[in-house]
């Protein structure tokens, strides 16, 4: 066990429970191959594609302010933290502080607490990229616009949501939270279908 482990769940257990693994699935990305008309297509793959992106795995990691969310409540972290100038916290209390690279198993109580989220490169997205709040819509302008989203073109997008393993994360998120709908492979191919047949955003 991280030898930080024990001092962070004397922080957090009190403020942070645990939840059921009740995961939703996707449709895969071939059932939409009935849906001729290209533009309804693209559209209609993006919607099943925001049952993840509108998750709370998600959408705590991409909140509108400066302070990361947690759990299925989506409530302000605690203890206290914030997104810092690079999104990875400010000097006196990195991600990396409590995040390390994997998750970690927490020995406690039923009811509460059960694991401390990990990865390698553990911190918010960019303000840019903020979802907290915003319709599917907007998201998916959003993600497709490369003055927000890094630069990145549709293929980056679609390798980005498919392999990053940030990203991968929201389906092993540890003991005692929820996954994301369906797998990241899955996803990744939702977004792909969305990309080829003209990355269409839904209706606002």
């Amino acid at each position: 066990m991280n030898r930080l482990a024990p001092i962070i769940a004397a922080c957090i257990l009190p403020t942070v429970l645990a939840y059921g693994q009740t995961t939703t699935t996707l449709k895969p990305a071939s059932d939409f191959e009935t849906i001729a008309e290209k533009d309804r297509r693209s559209a209609a793959l993006f919607e099943e594609a925001g049952k993840v992106l509108l998750h709370p795995r998600c959408l705590n990691c991409h909140p509108a302010g400066n302070r990361p969310l947690q759990g299925m409540a989506m409530k302000p972290h605690m203890p206290p933290a914030f997104r810092g100038k690079d999104n990875f916290g400010l000097p006196a209390m990195r991600c990396g502080t409590c995040h390390t690279d994997k998750n970690v198993e927490l020995a406690t109580e039923a009811g509460t607490l059960k694991s401390i989220p990990g990865d390698p490169n553990w911190h918010l997205a960019p303000i840019e990229m903020a979802w907290e709040g915003k319709s599917l819509h907007a998201i998916c302008e959003q993600i497709k616009d490369v003055r927000r989203n890094g630069g990145k073109d549709l293929a980056a997008i679609v390798a980005h949501m498919a392999e990053d393993h940030l990203v991968g994360w929201a389906w092993s998120p540890g003991e005692g939270r929820e996954p994301a709908p369906g797998t990241q492979k899955a996803f990744g191919d939702l977004i792909k279908g969305w990309a080829e047949s003209g990355a269409v955003c839904p209706a606002a």
